[in-house]
């Protein structure tokens, strides 16, 4: 006769015994224990292959290589994001990224001259990036973001494990790092970087919503500039999906 299955508790149950579990870990050590303890199950990596994405992937590569890297391409990406990503899968073996994109059907319908953006943000988000990326992860039980608290905004009080509703846990291993942690691991395993940087860019999202930063401002200024808008609509807040404007943090 079978073993009974081990039971696999609520989303909310499982990351507060994974944050308490990993409390006092370092980065690596919670990718590497989240990427193979049962109560994060089956494990996928999200990246927008952005200014820092690099140091994550390059962790996965050396822990997990073959873990499932889901990239979103909106079909709005700089031409420098496609080709940084090309290479820096190539660099790093990574064995499994999948590039995840909105249906033909679906631009057909909501944007088929390729300006939306112009309109309604949250709109195109929706559909070229939180309905693509939440198909995508439907077989998965967790997904690692980059996040981390010193982005600011939503993000300032980032755990390491979060709740995104009932449907899956989301992994933030880097939630506490602090910007010269993100640097001092890129230089000491020189990692390449992304071209944008070097122009002004420390956050990068697609083409029409992504603007340089000036010296002084926030990180995260140059998405979005002009909105309220914060995040891309992919996260939870408080548990709860968030599809409209985010407000930054004053």
């Amino acid at each position: 006769m079978l073993p009974d299955p081990i039971p696999f508790g609520s989303v909310a149950a499982r990351v507060a015994k994974l944050n308490a579990r990993y409390a006092n870990h370092g980065a690596t050590d919670v990718l590497r224990h989240a990427l193979n303890d049962p109560d994060t199950g089956r494990v996928a990596l999200v990246s927008a292959f952005g200014a820092e994405s690099v140091v994550l992937l390059h962790m996965i590569s050396v822990m997990a290589p073959e873990t499932p890297v889901l990239f979103i391409d909106t079909e709005m990406l700089f031409a420098e994001t496609l080709e940084y990503q090309h290479t820096v899968s190539k660099q790093l073996g990574l064995a499994d990224v999948r590039t995840i994109r909105a249906s033909r059907t679906a631009v057909a319908a909501h944007d088929p001259d390729g300006d939306l953006h112009k309109f309604d943000q949250d709109a195109c988000c929706d559909f070229r990036k939180t309905k693509p990326l939440e198909h995508a992860l439907a077989p998965f039980d967790a997904w690692i973001t980059g996040r981390k608290r010193f982005q600011g905004g939503q993000r300032a009080e980032l755990q390491f494990f979060e709740a995104e509703g009932d449907q899956r846990i989301k992994i933030n291993p880097l939630a506490h790092w602090r910007p010269e942690d993100v640097q001092d691991y890129m230089v000491n395993n020189r990692l390449p970087r992304h071209p944008l940087v070097a122009k002004g860019y420390p956050s990068i999202g697609c083409a029409p919503c992504t603007s340089p930063v000036k010296d002084g401002e926030d990180q995260r200024a140059g998405r979005w500039r002009g909105s309220e808008k914060d995040e891309c609509g992919i996260h939870f807040v408080d548990g709860k999906i968030v599809r409209g404007a985010l407000k930054r943090a004053s």
